[in-house]
Parts: structure tokens; sequence; C-alpha cells
């Protein structure tokens, strides 16, 4: 039976237990569908699961790349879909756990872009350009042809800004008119931990201050150190910019603090957007978010 068992949604909400309690069950392992857990090296900003807290069930897709390497959601798929296949050959039902959604959609979907293939040229083209002007300028360029998409993506995030110029260039199409179905690719089951808004927040508030005592800055301090810089796109991850602007121009570590949780708390409202679109998605509250009860769901 080709079944996937997802555990997804907000962060702060629990996913990470919720994942390796239902492998356990399972006797399976755990696909980490993060984009921040890939690199090597940010640990307490990305709030890593540790040894103790896989308690001994395999997890994949973290810390497989240096901090200073650009990963994209292609290679994410084409790294974690071997894992994904072997798991299923060897009859276990794969828990994939995250909250970057991108991630978990190129698993479950079948995410070709109208088969609009690469162009080095294209690419190149827009690279020199991000370099030379700057990643505002390049964003601004895709909202002038594809706002729909522009909308959906951080000015950040400029592998996919990048990516959707180049299926506007070579296939003559903006990526947000391009429908491929989503055709499931597996019979899955996914689920989100469902807190009352105030509830999540006061988790993540709590999140953000356990960071800190572990020694949030001098992670960052120390990846500076290595030769990671504010260009990296890891840089550009929640936790580790606030640190960086703060080491730079000098704010307190309480506003630093507080602008983390502000921050975090606006990217968990973008995550229960955007999982709320997936479809067949159970959302429970933290009371039945019990193995027991995704078993039976699963089961059902």
């Amino acid at each position: 039976m080709n079944k996937l068992l997802v555990i997804c949604g907000a962060t702060a909400t629990g996913k990470t237990d919720l994942a390796v309690d239902c492998a356990l069950k399972l006797n399976s392992e755990v696909i980490s569908a993060d984009s921040q857990l890939i690199y090597k090296g940010l640990s307490i900003g990305t709030a890593k699961p540790t040894a103790s807290e896989m308690r001994g069930v395999k997890h994949h897709m973290i810390d497989i790349v240096e901090p200073t390497y650009e990963y994209s959601v292609s290679e994410y798929a084409r790294d974690a879909q071997p894992i994904l296949s072997g798991l299923l050959s060897d009859g276990k039902i794969p828990v994939i756990c995250g909250g970057t959604g991108f991630y978990i959609n190129s698993l479950l979907f079948d995410l070709s872009y109208g088969n609009i293939g690469e162009s080095k040229e294209v690419r190149q083209y827009y690279t020199k350009l991000l370099d030379e002007k700057g990643k505002e300028y390049v964003y601004n360029l895709l909202k002038k042809v594809d706002a729909e998409t522009a909308k959906k993506l951080h000015v950040n995030d400029t592998k996919r800004v990048i990516r959707a110029l180049e299926i506007f260039e070579v296939g003559g199409k903006k990526k947000s008119d391009i429908f491929d179905g989503q055709k499931a690719k597996y019979d899955y089951l996914a689920v989100a931990i469902d807190y009352p808004r105030e509830e999540l927040y006061d988790r993540i508030n709590r999140r953000v201050d356990i960071m800190f005592e572990r020694g949030l800055v001098d992670e960052v301090k120390s990846l500076l150190k290595s030769g990671v810089t504010e260009k990296n796109r890891c840089m550009q991850a929640i936790g580790y910019k606030e640190v960086l602007n703060c080491l730079n121009n000098g704010n307190n570590e309480s506003t630093m603090r507080d602008i983390i949780k502000q921050n975090t708390r606006r990217y968990a409202k973008r995550q229960i957007t955007f999982f709320k679109r997936l479809e067949g998605i159970v959302w429970l509250p933290p009371s039945e978010a019990t193995v027991e009860k995704v078993l039976e769901l699963l089961n059902g």
C-alpha cells in the first residue's frame, strides 16, 4: 500500500513529538520536510530535534548540506524521493514531518509546471541581475509579469523568484496560470495540530526564549566565523536574520527577541494559510493529537 503519513502545520505545535510517536508505532522512519533543518550548523534557531528527541527513530533530510549551499525544492524532491520509495518498498509507511509546504507538496504531487524545462542562459541572466541590482529589483520584475506568484513568494526566496521568471521566459506562461491539477502520487493522510491562536503564540514566544537560553546568538556568531554571510539563504531564516541585524546594528537583545517572536508568529499564520489548501488535511485539537487518533485515521 503506497500510503504516506504527513505531520505538518505551524511551527511550535509539537509536530516532531507526534511524528516520532507515530514512527515508533508504525516501525517506520521520519523524512523531514523543513527547509532549515537541511543545513549543518543551524540547530538552535531551527529547533532541530536532538538525538534524545528522535528516540531512536531514524530521521532523514537533516544536516545534509553546508550552510553556504543554496538548496532548492527540486533538489529536496530529488534527494527525498528515493528515501520515500525505499521505505514503501520495505512495506513501511513513511512519516513526513515539517512545516515547509513546498517541500511536502513536492513529494505528494506531480508539480511539473507544464513540463517547462530549465534554461541556463535565462537563469544566469537573472542571477546576474540579482548580484548587480539586488533581490528587491528581481522580485519587482516578477511582480510585473506574474503578480499572483509574487504574492506567494518572499522577496528573500530568490531561487523560487528566479524559477518563476524562468518559467515565464521559457514557457511564455505565468507560473500562476499553469495548473497541473496537483494529482496526488500517493494515498496520504495529512494531519496538523490546531492550537487556539493565543496558545500557539504563547508556545512560539516560549520557544524563542528557550533558543536564547541555549545560545542562539553564539550559534550565529559561530556561523559567521565559519564563513557564512548574510547573503547565504540560511541566514535569511527567522531567528538568524534578526540576530545578524542586531550584531550589525547594535540593537539590544530584548528588542531582538521581540522581533523574532513577532516574525515567527507571522510565519505561523502563513503556514496555517498554506496548509489549509492541502486537500484532505485533518486539523486536530491538541487534546486529540495523539498517536492513537492518527493511527485510527490512517486505518479508517
